[in-house]
């Protein structure tokens, strides 16, 4: 069940694109002066940028740690400029991206065999090493449960199997997802 209304899932957008278009042109980013009371809340949350389909950044926080209008404008930031699988966006990028934007759930602990695909994001932990994947990450891929179990503790740096040590702490979340464009 949605959060948020239509109309807050385009400010949010709006919000994301003003800062990643901020950040690429070493423009100021200036946050809203009001802030709606539903944004103010601390929510985990992640920006994805793609292009033609690709993924071209995606960096966001998974616990709530800033206001949600606040991660927002940082998760787009650092997905322009700061995700270390990618070159930093140009100004040139900026009219071919696609913005999408998660609002997370709180994580809570998940045991494997009740990982929804398609529902749950995974975060799993194991020493120093921590990987998290979003809902919608497994379906576009076609993935199984197992699938995607492997590909979270892969993204961790962790072997394929690691979600079956009792070392590791597995723990699930939902999101809303929406983003520019139909």
């Amino acid at each position: 069940m949605p959060i948020f209304t239509d109309d807050q899932h385009q400010y949010l957008l709006t919000l994301a694109r003003a800062a990643l278009t901020a950040a690429v042109t070493d423009d100021h980013v200036a946050l809203p002066a009001e802030v709606d009371a539903a944004f103010r809340t601390p929510l985990g949350a992640f920006v994805t940028l793609t292009a033609d389909g690709e993924l071209r950044g995606c960096i966001g926080y998974p616990e709530p740690v800033f206001p949600l209008y606040e991660t927002i404008v940082r998760g787009a930031m650092s997905a322009a400029l700061h995700d270390p699988r990618f070159s930093p966006v140009t100004a040139n990028e900026l009219p071919g991206l696609r913005v999408e934007v998660s609002v997370l759930s709180p994580l809570a602990p998940i045991a494997p065999e009740a990982v929804e695909v398609g529902t749950h994001g995974l975060v799993i932990e194991k020493g120093t090493r921590r990987g998290l994947l979003l809902p919608q990450v497994p379906t576009e891929y076609g993935w199984s449960r197992d699938e995607f179990l492997a590909y979270t503790c892969r993204k961790a740096g962790l072997p394929q199997d690691a979600w079956r040590d009792p070392a590791a702490k597995l723990f699930g979340f939902t999101a809303e997802v929406f983003h520019e464009g139909v």
